[in-house]
């Protein structure tokens, strides 16, 4: 019997989620290290294809958190790109270094935050990511967080004291002015060259929306790219942040643009607002709760209940 036969098993068996079939040949002597013939470990391999039970497998029996696939490539970055949020939790449980940095200069944080992956994020920054260490293009990720549109991010990074909130401040507006359609699209054909067809795609992501553009030839999509679009609830954050005292009616406007009392503008300027302390905040939300406009009546009562909770808790 050859030797790679074990090692091949044990791939293919991480490759389809196969865990009983994962426990008989590491009983069996094959080695948690294993590397295919590209240098790919099998503990990178579960963990980008989102196989906690797996990676959990490997990595109680031996298999090193931290071992780069191909030399270049983190199971921790990978899985973070992807959105893993329970291999991430196996990794670092395990011992994995969050702020271990890849093949150009990549790490675990910079990849989540280019991504949205919020709760990705936020295990990061409870297992010791540092929150101020640049990606490759050496952008702060709360800069990268305000880009990418992700309020859930900006928060995260924003409770362990990330800085640079100014220069993301002034990116979120900018963001919050452009159209982000074509903005992807014009990245794309940029990148791929101009003519081919587009497909955009909207979903419900983070208190707002995401925008997706495919390129495609026939039937197939090549490439693709997407953002989320919560700039002006980031906005919004980094402001109270900074100690920007924007009027309160601004706020209540950005809030009833958007009209959802889900969506992450309406749910920031509510927070935002229910935090101050001034009269003029309380009296204005208790104006709105009187207005003839439901949608007002509605903001100001959130309003009102984020100062109540605040003052039942002193």
């Amino acid at each position: 019997m050859s030797t790679k036969q074990p090692t091949a098993r044990l791939f293919t068996a991480v490759h389809e989620g196969d865990e009983d079939a994962v426990v008989r040949l590491l009983r069996s002597g094959t080695s948690p290290e294993s590397v295919d013939g590209d240098g790919q470990t099998a503990l990178y391999l579960a963990a980008v294809s989102d196989q906690a039970g797996v990676v959990r497998l490997l990595l109680a029996t031996g298999a090193h958190p931290d071992r780069l696939s191909a030399g270049s490539d983190s199971a921790l970055c990978g899985a973070a790109c992807g959105g893993h949020t329970a291999v991430v939790r196996a990794l670092l449980a395990a011992g994995a270094r969050p702020d271990l940095e890849e093949a150009f200069g990549f790490r675990a944080l910079t990849w989540a935050v280019q991504r949205g992956q919020a709760s990705v994020v936020s295990e990061l920054l409870t297992a010791g990511a540092d929150p101020d260490l640049p990606g490759p293009t050496g952008e702060p990720p709360l800069v990268a967080a305000a880009r990418r549109g992700s309020p859930s991010c900006v928060r995260a990074l924003l409770e362990h004291g990330a800085q640079g909130r100014a220069r993301a401040l002034a990116e979120a507006r900018r963001q919050s002015a452009l159209d982000i359609e074509g903005e992807l699209r014009t990245g794309l054909e940029r990148a791929h060259g101009a003519g081919h067809e587009t497909v955009t795609r909207r979903f419900a992501e983070d208190g707002g929306i995401t925008v997706e553009v495919e390129l495609r030839v026939g039937e197939r999509a090549f490439a693709s790219d997407d953002r989320q679009t919560g700039h002006i609830a980031i906005a919004t954050l980094l402001e109270a942040s900074l100690g920007v005292a924007v009027p309160a009616e601004e706020l209540a406007g950005r809030a009833l643009r958007c009209g959802d009392p889900t969506n992450a503008d309406w749910v920031s300027a509510a927070g935002v607002l229910g935090r101050r302390t001034d009269e003029e905040t309380f009296r204005a939300a208790t104006a709105w709760c009187g207005s003839p406009d439901p949608q007002r009546r509605a903001f100001g009562e959130a309003v009102l209940g984020h100062i109540a909770g605040r003052r039942a808790g002193m």
